[in-house]
């Protein structure tokens, strides 16, 4: 049993309660329904004054996370959409580099005369072999097939260099070999007086060997140079008169004879077309012309394939 002691200011007596069992837990259970409900008023009351008080609370710093962690992700995907565009403007530059270097190769390969499928543009290299998935790739699939097709148009344009410098090269060695092979008319005007082959001596009568063309013509009229070369002799030989030889490499070399005047010298590098002497009548002759001679190794052939362009 529960004694209860109660002082009473009225009568200034102190007075005596005995409390049961049922009466105990009732006080009791009063007495803790009190405290929580000042304890729960208590932090009831100080949580409104720290929100009041305090701006920096959880739920402001929360917030704060939110939006900065927002902003962090927009940044982000504006850098990767920025590196995206600048991949993407990267790539339309590379493809009109390949599309420019296929119409070059097509207009080189037509210039060229190639049999067909030799040097082919429109279209890329054979490739091949098995194929090799690849895995984990779903985030980046965007920014994977732009990297892709990069790689692909670098192999493309490769390819393309690889096939113009092969074109090149064939296209110079032809160039070079059609300029230093002696091939059409030194002469602007005249005519064939005397072709290459047996004929009757004009001195002596007898039959001889002539060893080159003559081409009739007036007093002082243009030669040039049958090809591209390097002056070996510019000088006076006997029967010749005054000459120019030429050496065109490849084992040719052109002479030009019976000059009224030599405009070149020993040493002078001169190009197919260009003016070397002028038509004369020196040496063994009986009149103006040239005496036009084409020697492959040391050795005179007829010079007339060669001045018709079928050599």
């Amino acid at each position: 049993m529960i004694r209860l002691l109660v002082f009473s200011r009225r009568d200034r007596r102190l007075h005596q309660y005995d409390l049961g069992g049922r009466r105990t837990v009732v006080f009791c259970a009063l007495g803790g329904l009190i405290l929580l409900a000042g304890l729960f008023y208590a932090g009831l009351t100080a949580g409104v004054h720290i929100a009041e008080t305090r701006p920096g609370s959880a739920q402001s710093v929360w917030q704060a996370q939110l939006e900065q962690q927002a902003h962090e992700l927009q940044a982000l995907r504006e850098h990767t959409h920025e590196h995206l565009d600048a991949l993407a403007h990267r790539l339309g530059q590379m493809n009109a580099h390949v599309i420019r270097l296929d119409a070059l190769g097509q207009r080189l390969t037509g210039m060229a005369d190639l049999e067909d499928g030799e040097f082919d543009f429109t279209r890329g290299p054979g490739l091949g072999g098995p194929e090799d998935w690849l895995t984990g790739e779903s985030g980046r699939n965007e920014l994977a097939d732009v990297l892709r097709m990069i790689d692909e148009l670098e192999a493309q344009l490769q390819d393309r260099q690889t096939q113009l410098s092969v074109l090149e090269d064939l296209l110079l060695d032809r160039n070079l070999r059609a300029r230093v092979q002696p091939e059409g008319r030194p002469v602007a005007s005249g005519w064939i007086s005397s072709r290459f082959g047996r004929r009757t001596d004009p001195f002596t009568g007898r039959p001889a060997m002539h060893r080159g063309i003559d081409f009739a013509g007036r007093p002082g009229t243009e030669i040039f140079s049958a090809g591209d070369g390097v002056v070996i002799f510019a000088g006076s030989r006997y029967g010749f008169g005054r000459m120019i030889e030429i050496n065109h490499g490849n084992g040719y070399v052109t002479r030009y004879a019976h000059n009224k005047e030599n405009l070149v010298e020993v040493g002078d590098t001169v190009r197919k077309g260009e003016v070397i002497g002028l038509m004369g009548s020196t040496g063994r002759a009986t009149g103006t012309h040239l005496h036009f001679e084409v020697l492959l190794n040391g050795r005179q052939v007829d010079p007339l394939p060669y001045i018709q362009g079928r050599r």
